[in-house]
């Protein structure tokens, strides 16, 4: 459900009775730090991902890494 003008004009006025004139500024650039910050990770995310890590098999009943056999007859 999109908002109105009218709707928008009234949701500010309520934000600024609850945090107050002095705290407007600061909670905006709180928010835009935020914004920015999370475009940055989703652009370049600071750890890469490995995606070419071999699997090993794992044993059933202690979930430990199996010992490498060759299962060749």
């Amino acid at each position: 459900m999109p908002f109105g003008p009218l709707e928008l004009l009234l949701l500010v006025v309520i934000i600024a009775l609850v945090f107050g004139a002095r705290k407007l500024p600061e909670l905006g650039k709180g928010v835009g730090q935020g914004i920015r910050e999370f475009k940055r990770e989703v652009k370049e995310p600071s750890v890469p991902t490995i995606t070419d890590v071999p699997s090993r098999p794992l044993d059933p009943v202690t979930g430990q890494p199996v010992a490498d056999r060759d299962h060749r007859a």
